[in-house]
């Protein structure tokens, strides 16, 4: 049976584009044809400064929004990433495995380490080293696809690599996994700024559709999204970034294809309503359910216990079989 792994950062409170983006598919789809795994991948929010009580508080926001979501721990496996030992103990070894080059001509890291320099704050090397714990992540579970977004597919590239070669140098012991990526709205825009991804942990939050935003906020918010010049409605990613990031996210709603819609509304205003409405309807029942779980702690962290449980049963046996592969001792 395919096996997926894919995972959510506690680095802010869950977006309209986390849900359009993965969370609706891994519910509606990669549960129920694989199996699955998804973690909230607490360890990778360290990676720049941080809050402990905020990090611990938005990793149980998370995976009650994935069981909100529709995540059936029947079904797939829903688990904390520092739960389970193996991510940090195969890590290692692939940093062991990685360049230097390799990891700094990775995108992520030129574009947060510029900024975090520009601020004024030091680089920490956990931020360098971030794709390395993204692979131990996929390849401690022999994972064959990885439904990432755009912005991640450098990293399961990376993890591609790093699995071929560590294969070659000790043997074979990874599956070679491979980036699948959802149709429609893989890559929800600000929308105050439609040339930026809806970003979780962006400092600004006019253009961010949170979960657990309010329906009166929530159209607010797209009522004011930004457009652009001319009158037409038109789907062009390049010269109405704006107008077509709207026209995807009702599309992804629900209400059809892009290029169709655009050919139903003659005003900007009538795009923007209707998509409020639909993405308030959209977010209505997750709301409601993310409410009743919040009020029963015990069983999130029942489910999270048993993910770990049941993961780390899947990913220790990998793990112990690359330890052996490089040549290091075995525990008595």
């Amino acid at each position: 049976m395919t096996r997926i792994f894919s995972g959510i950062k506690p680095t802010g409170h869950l977006t309209l584009g986390n849900y359009l983006g993965a969370v609706r598919r891994w519910a509606e789809v990669d549960q129920h044809r694989a199996d699955a795994l998804f973690s909230v991948v607490d360890l990778h929010a360290l990676t720049v400064e941080h809050d402990p009580a905020r990090v611990r508080r938005l990793s149980r926001q998370a995976a009650t929004l994935m069981l909100a979501a529709g995540l059936d721990p029947a079904l797939c496996t829903v688990f904390v990433q520092s739960h389970v030992d193996e991510h940090a103990r195969l890590s290692y070894l692939l940093e062991c495995t990685a360049t230097d080059g390799e990891l700094r001509r990775m995108i992520q890291y030129k574009e947060k380490s510029a900024r975090a320099q520009l601020s004024g704050e030091s680089v920490r090397f956990s931020l360098l080293s971030y794709p390395v714990l993204m692979a131990a992540d996929i390849l401690a579970y022999r994972t064959d696809e990885v439904p990432v977004g755009d912005d991640q597919t450098q990293h399961v590239e990376l993890t591609r690599d790093l699995a071929v070669r560590f294969n070659q140098r000790y043997g074979r012991t990874f599956t070679v996994p491979r980036a699948t990526r959802p149709p429609v709205a893989a890559r929800v825009m600000d929308l105050q700024d439609p040339t930026s991804k809806m970003g979780k942990s962006h400092e600004a939050g006019a253009g961010i559709v949170y979960l657990l935003d309010d329906a009166d906020v929530v159209r607010k918010k797209i009522m004011r999204a930004v457009t652009d010049s001319g009158r037409e409605v038109e789907y062009d990613r390049e010269a109405k970034p704006g107008v077509a990031n709207l026209l995807e996210i009702l599309a992804a709603c629900g209400n059809g294809n892009p290029d169709e819609l655009a050919g139903v509304y003659e005003s900007y205003g009538a795009l923007k309503r209707d998509t409020a409405e639909a993405v308030v309807e959209l977010l209505r029942p997750l709301r409601e359910r993310h409410a009743a779980l919040a009020a029963d702690p015990g069983y999130v962290d029942g489910v999270l216990k048993e993910g770990a449980e049941r993961a780390r049963g899947m990913a220790r046996p990998v793990v112990d079989t690359a330890y052996r592969a490089v040549g290091l001792l075995p525990a008595g």
